[in-house]
């Protein structure tokens, strides 16, 4: 597979994401993977993604001692998936706060974005592969038939590398 970096390319890993709620975040913790969901607050993407945490977290502990990240994407339904890999950097600053604060944060921060113990993950993302394929019951039934009468495995969609 080839690894792309034509604009198209990074514009496809955003619409493949955009519309994702929740993404797995994972870090490195002493000799393992740790994992968690999270949830973007930002709907754009120009390379850094965006969210917010408690300053007290154990990711935030993590991500001082090893910054590299790695967010999982998936939508099954329309059989996208998604990983970023990146470098996170906690940061606690006001203006970046109010600019990405969004309401229905207080689910998770009941005590807005006032909170002190409030900071931001903002992650820089280095690279990107997905897989979006096609997902309607035909092509399904297609691929079953042909894996079945030709010992060959039908083609996966559209898949690609990109460095961001």
């Amino acid at each position: 597979m080839e690894t792309r970096t034509d604009d198209d390319a990074k514009k496809k890993v955003w619409s493949l994401i955009k519309d994702v709620q929740v993404a797995m975040m994972v870090s490195h913790h002493e000799d393992h993977l740790h994992g968690r969901p999270m949830v973007a607050v930002d709907r754009e993407f120009d390379g850094t993604l965006w969210f917010f945490t408690r300053w007290d977290a154990p990711k935030v502990e993590q991500f001082r001692k090893d910054p590299r990240v790695l967010l999982a994407y998936s939508d099954p339904d329309d059989q996208v998936y998604v990983s970023i890999s990146g470098s996170a950097e906690i940061l606690r600053d006001k203006a970046l706060t109010d600019a990405h604060w969004k309401e229905a944060m207080r689910t998770w921060f009941p005590k807005g974005k006032d909170d002190p113990e409030l900071a931001l993950i903002k992650v820089e993302a280095q690279g990107a592969e997905y897989w979006d394929a096609p997902s309607s019951t035909m092509v399904y039934a297609y691929g079953y038939l042909k894996a079945r009468l030709t010992g060959e495995p039908p083609h996966p969609g559209d898949v690609a590398k990109v460095k961001l």
